[in-house]
């Protein structure tokens, strides 16, 4: 079992940070007000090549990666997060263990919930379009197994609901925007656009009891723009995995709260990188969301020549050009929802917190944590939600 989440090199880099930082009298989450929900969302690489394996380094206690994580999410301290690159597994071993090894450090998240969704699922057809089928792009979600770098939420606060709208056909979409072969012609074919669901991986309403009042987490990880062809199957399938929630708020799909929160990894920047981004800067843009705009001085610092968008911004470090540092993490509140503070956990080079990253920054991947801190009590309405207990209610929604 886990002893101190922390070995090696982590361990050398993380207690020399602890040291400066009790020397100083601060930390990261001290910065939290007393009457703030702080909601975040980490795509953090908790993900493997095969399944178990993620269950097996967390219990080994020994992996620098997941050690970097916890102490991140030890650091910023949010009320809720949602993770968009975990593996699943069919008892929730994984998450269940992870959640043990963040309260051994002090963070406790009683409440939890994770489901397959699409990564990895087979379909049994050419999905990609190179006459073979039964390969990882064939699932619904690019995955070498069921769940590979899925959704969780680890929380606070009691979680009542899930609606899971991850069974939705991309075809049917609104406005949906399919892939086509030059000739026009359904990309790869007819019969397998008729299975083919929108999520790459999962897209949840979360509804989530704080403090007596609903608040519904619209989570989601969307696929990369990339890695496809002429036919721009994943840019489009992108852009229509993001475009799902403005249905959602426009109410075709789903029962949603007053208050909600669209929050997880869209995998486009409003900016830079490939995607569509008119359709990432339209949701910015929306009238019913807010953008706090979360910045770091560390995304300042890492800035790349030839972006065009703030790099303070930004939630990622790849390396320049491949795409270079670009913001695809989001946490948007409605309207209805004070945002109190935001930021990305990107600390400067010369802050002590800067250690939890590690000598090159990437200690725990090349995602950064995003979060805001909102007031609810400050919201209209009196939303509830019916007999909350301790089994969360699970239910796949259509269209109306």
């Amino acid at each position: 079992m886990r002893q101190s989440g922390r070995s090696g090199i982590a361990r050398r880099f993380l207690i020399a940070a602890l040291f400066v930082l009790l020397a100083s009298g601060q930390t990261f989450a001290q910065g939290k007000p007393d009457d703030v929900v702080r909601i975040a969302t980490y795509a953090a690489a908790l993900s493997r090549d095969g399944p178990g394996l993620l269950l097996r380094d967390i219990l080994r206690g020994d992996d620098d990666q997941i050690a970097a994580t916890i102490s991140v999410l030890t650091e910023v301290s949010a009320d809720i997060v949602v993770l968009t690159a975990m593996d699943w597994d069919a008892d929730n071993a994984a998450l269940t263990a992870f959640a043990a090894a963040l309260r051994e450090d002090g963070l406790d998240y009683p409440y939890q919930y994770a489901g397959a969704g699409n990564a990895g699922l087979e379909t049994g057809f050419d999905l990609d379009g190179n006459g073979r089928s039964g390969e990882p792009r064939d699932a619904q979600g690019f995955g070498w197994f069921t769940g590979q770098s899925g959704l969780a939420v680890l929380s606070r606060y009691p979680i009542c609901a899930v609606q899971d709208l991850s069974h939705l056909i991309w075809a049917q979409i609104p406005g949906a925007r399919l892939p086509r072969w030059p000739d026009g012609s359904a990309f790869p074919s007819t019969e397998a656009q008729e299975v083919q669901r929108l999520s790459s991986t999962s897209h949840w309403i979360v509804s989530v009891l704080v403090d007596g009042v609903r608040v519904d987490l619209l989570a989601w990880s969307a696929t990369p723009p990339v890695f496809d062809g002429p036919e721009d199957r994943n840019g489009l399938r992108a852009r229509d995995e993001l475009r799902l929630w403005g249905h959602v708020m426009d109410g075709k799909v789903g029962s949603l709260a007053d208050r909600f929160v669209v929050i997880g990894n869209s995998n486009l920047d409003p900016a830079d990188g490939d995607g569509d981004h008119a359709a990432m800067q339209g949701v910015l843009d929306d009238p019913r969301l807010i953008d706090p705009a979360p910045a770091s001085v560390g995304g300042s610092e890492a800035a790349d020549p030839d972006h065009r968008g703030d790099p303070a911004l930004d939630t990622a470090d790849w390396p320049d050009g491949a795409p270079g540092n670009l913001r695809v993490s989001y946490v948007l509140p409605s309207t209805n929802l004070e945002a109190a503070g935001a930021g990305v956990f990107w600390p400067a080079r010369d802050a002590p917190e800067r250690a939890l990253l590690g000598d090159d920054g990437l200690a725990a991947g090349p995602h950064r944590m995003v979060w805001v801190d909102l007031r609810t009590q400050h919201a209209a309405g009196q939303d509830s939600i019916e007999g909350c207990g301790p089994e969360i209610r699970e239910q796949s929604v259509e269209f109306r």
